[in-house]
């Protein structure tokens, strides 16, 4: 695939939208800028933790987050 883009004079550039969809990127996904000798490499950061798939497996009915947790240990500790 070969397309191209025009920068402005504020250093910007609207991605084609062939483009975007293969990189697989949406409005507020953000790219990193890699250079391989004389090639600039574009890729899509990986905005997601790769364990947040995991969160939450093997606590069955705690919520998700700091508070969520505290609350359970409280609960375990002073049980009413």
């Amino acid at each position: 695939m070969q397309i191209e883009a025009k920068i402005t004079d504020k250093g910007q550039v609207t991605i084609p939208i062939k483009v975007r969809k293969a990189l697989g990127v949406k409005k507020g996904d953000r790219l990193v800028f890699e250079q391989s000798g004389a090639e600039m490499i574009v890729r899509p950061m990986n905005s997601k933790s790769r364990f947040a798939a995991c969160q939450g497996v093997g606590t069955p009915g705690l919520g998700k987050g700091r508070d969520a947790v505290i609350n359970a240990i409280r609960e375990m500790r002073y049980p009413q």
